[in-house]
């Protein structure tokens, strides 16, 4: 299936699960975490709260995915994933950033979901050059959808023109 791109607000959308660009302790916080917390009302943070820590204060470590009901929110489900910090792209960013893709999409298939919107993951104050992390978002969902032979719509939901004219030229040039 092809992938597409919107410029929209991601807890508008209706898609079966839009994914959320969280931190560890899955508890809310600023960006599109706290934008999806506050849309999806009080219910997903008992959600999150309810799903257990791997290490203290930790839900989901950076690169994994983990998935809860969309409550107020259009979307039937929110998967939650964890970017990487942006430290100059030696420190493992690029597989953690791809991680997070082929995760939130083997969830999608589990679950059986048809539709997901992805936001530009690890591009807000976690500081991810938008340049740099479009490709690797691009190439990632690709080989994700082939290796899990999944006919899954998938959109990147992004904030602006600027925002969504880079993931353009990501998926033209891949």
């Amino acid at each position: 299936m092809p992938l597409s791109i919107v410029i929209d607000d991601i807890t508008r959308l209706a898609d079966d699960a839009i994914v959320n660009a969280a931190n560890p302790a899955l508890l809310g916080g600023g960006g599109v975490d706290g934008a999806i917390h506050r849309a999806a009302g009080p219910a997903l943070l008992q959600a999150c709260r309810a799903l257990p820590e791997v290490a203290p204060g930790v839900r989901c470590p950076t690169g994994e995915a983990r998935i809860t009901p969309g409550f107020a929110l259009a979307a039937r489900h929110v998967i939650h994933t964890v970017g990487p910090v942006w430290r100059g792209g030696a420190h493992g960013e690029p597989q953690l950033l791809a991680a997070c893709h082929r995760n939130a999409l083997a969830l999608a298939r589990t679950h059986g979901l048809a539709s997901l919107a992805f936001p530009a993951i690890s591009c807000g104050v976690y500081g991810y050059p938008p340049e740099l992390a479009a490709p690797v978002a691009v190439a990632a969902v690709r080989e994700a959808l082939a290796e899990l032979e999944a006919a899954i719509a998938v959109r990147f939901c992004l904030r602006d023109a600027a925002m969504a004219a880079i993931w353009r030229a990501a998926l033209s040039a891949a």
